[in-house]
């Protein structure tokens, strides 16, 4: 049959209309393709944008009497760096994101230092403008880096897919890409990271560069005051020739260095007299472990306590015999706590030491004796709130007996660890475990990596006593030319310290059933216990129980022949 031109026209049109369709409904082959270029053109537009980003972030800047060189880089977890060579190096956490904001101080105006030292209102008028200048700095790098992230965000689209419609589609991403990361920095922006700074570098110019303590003490929370004051201390620093400018603290404070496990390591020492000075701390604080085996001959290195003239406060660790904590007595700065209260420094104080001594066993992993520590801190615990008096501080060598002092007093130090931490108990006691201010002795060096140095400053208000922040130290293998500074804030220094709740005698596994039993030292009467003022004001009274057991000599049972 012949077709008519009716057919022709009908059949035509079906076959447009099936390409048609085929057009609108592409197959799977198709369409993966499609997503496969979608992705490559936000890769390569992102690439491209944050290579621009890295070459064009960077502008020099005048921020009070000195010129800062800002720039961005890739970072896990955002932040800022101010890099003062060639003293040291302070982080805070600004913000979080990709890219970090360095700030490095590239020039010092010595015309305008000079009127910032010689000027003490000068500090005023650089608060009131230097929050402009940062955010006048910061705005230039921005938009510095937003055009360099176009351009090379075009150029790569140019360069990989040879048209110019990708080029505008890889600009429009990395300009999406800028959009992202700039507004997860602006919502994460912290100003409180400006109080709270990580410092690395050399330790004499530690406290001019991390700032006083007054920004503790008073809790300011304008971002551009304590911008103020640090570029201030900077302009101080480069002004110097042959000292450091003079660290004067804030005097509403009261400084505390926290030191424990020294274990007979005497660069100790040196760390201790030169934090003690540059800080200008009003007392040490000893939480024990000062010697390894509490002999007879490791009481010549006590003889550097009296050297720091400083008040030295000592609780008795596991490591130190009832003679050392005898020879600790006799030097005429140091003050021995064992079971008993004291107002030293503007501070009470009270403190109880290790009734353990354990010369031969490391501390590294020593569990033993966990449950026992625990009762005994109970026990301690509950005659200290018989006698109706809440401490400033409590000192007990080991964790386990601290936890128990929970509701009896707002701050709990001790050591031990030989590994820093904080945490807060349930009833509002912040319990502060020390490092190795020692590194834990020649122990330290059993392992691939020596253990660091560890020490700390608290800051306490005169007025309330109560613990403000602190500065944690990390000295590794440069010792004391080199440091790590970290300062905390306490979160709420007047927080209510509860009373604990009640809680009903048990047993743990493998502790005793009655009373824990310590092992003794050489025999000992009780008239000769260590620290000695029986009657002394700020005494606590001995309870009955456990603690006796504490005072019978040792004698060891004889072998059948």
């Amino acid at each position: 049959m012949r077709e008519t031109g009716g057919d022709v026209v009908i059949a035509t049109a079906r076959e447009r209309l099936s390409d048609v369709r085929r057009i609108r409904s592409p197959g799977p082959a198709t369409r993966s393709g499609r997503s496969l270029r979608i992705l490559a053109v936000i890769m390569v537009g992102l690439g491209g944008g944050l290579i621009g980003i890295l070459l064009g972030g960077r502008v020099e800047t005048p921020i009070g009497p000195v010129n800062v060189a800002m720039s961005v880089h890739p970072s896990w977890n955002g932040g800022t760096t101010v890099d003062v060579p060639p003293l040291g190096t302070l982080r805070m956490d600004s913000h979080w994101g990709p890219l970090r904001l360095r700030a490095q101080v590239a020039e010092i105006r010595s015309d305008d230092a000079r009127e910032l030292i010689e000027n003490p209102d000068a500090i005023e008028s650089l608060t009131e403008t230097i929050g402009g200048e940062v955010r006048h700095g910061v705005i230039v790098l921005a938009v510095r880096a937003l055009a360099s992230a176009l351009v090379f965000g075009a150029l790569a689209g140019l360069l990989v897919f040879r048209s110019w419609r990708a080029a505008l589609f890889t600009a429009t991403t990395a300009l999406v890409g800028f959009a992202a990361v700039g507004g997860l920095a602006v919502v994460t922006f912290n100003p409180q990271s400006v109080v709270e700074p990580r410092y690395t570098g050399l330790l004499a110019s530690a406290p001019q560069v991390v700032g006083d303590a007054r920004s503790i003490a008073r809790r300011f929370s304008e971002y551009r005051g304590q911008l103020a004051r640090l570029v201030g201390n900077v302009s101080r620093l480069y002004a110097a020739t042959s000292t450091l400018p003079t660290y004067e603290p804030d005097p509403t404070t009261i400084r505390v260095l926290h030191v424990s496990d020294i274990h007979l390591n005497p660069v100790a020492w040196s760390v201790i007299g030169s934090i003690s000075k540059q800080f200008q701390v009003q007392m040490i604080i000893d939480t024990g472990d000062l010697t390894d085996h509490g002999s007879k001959p490791e009481e010549k290195f006590l003889d550097e306590i009296e050297k720091l003239k400083l008040p030295y406060v000592f609780v008795r660790g596991n490591h130190d015999s009832r003679a050392i904590q005898r020879a600790v007595a006799q030097q005429k700065n140091a003050v021995v706590l064992d079971g008993q209260m004291k107002d030293i420094g503007g501070l009470r104080i009270y403190g109880a030491g290790d009734p353990r001594f354990t010369p031969d066993k490391s501390t590294r992993d020593d569990n033993v004796g966990a449950a026992a520590m625990t009762a005994e801190g109970r026990r301690l615990a509950e005659g200290l709130r018989g006698t109706g008096l809440r401490p400033d501080i409590a000192l007990l060598h080991d964790p386990n007996a601290g936890q128990a002092f929970d509701g009896a007093t707002p701050l709990v130090l001790s050591g031990h660890a030989h590994q820093r931490s904080t945490k807060l108990l349930p009833s509002g006691t912040r319990l502060f475990v020390q490092g190795s201010t020692g590194g834990a002795g020649l122990r330290g060096l059993e392992g691939e990596q020596p253990t660091p140095i560890e020490l700390s400053i608290l800051y306490f208000n005169r007025t309330t006593h109560r613990l403000q922040g602190w500065d944690d130290f990390r000295l590794g293998g440069l010792g004391q030319s080199s440091a790590q500074i970290e300062r905390k804030l306490e979160p709420e220094p007047d927080r209510q310290i509860r009373p604990p709740a009640p809680q009903t005698p048990s047993l743990t596994p493998g502790s005793p059933s009655r009373t824990p039993a310590f092992p003794s030292e050489t025999p000992e009467s009780p008239a000769d216990s260590p620290g000695s003022e029986p009657s002394s004001p700020g005494a606590l009274p001995s309870a009955p129980g456990p603690a006796l057991l504490l005072a019978v000599p040792w004698v060891p049972t004889r072998r059948p022949r």
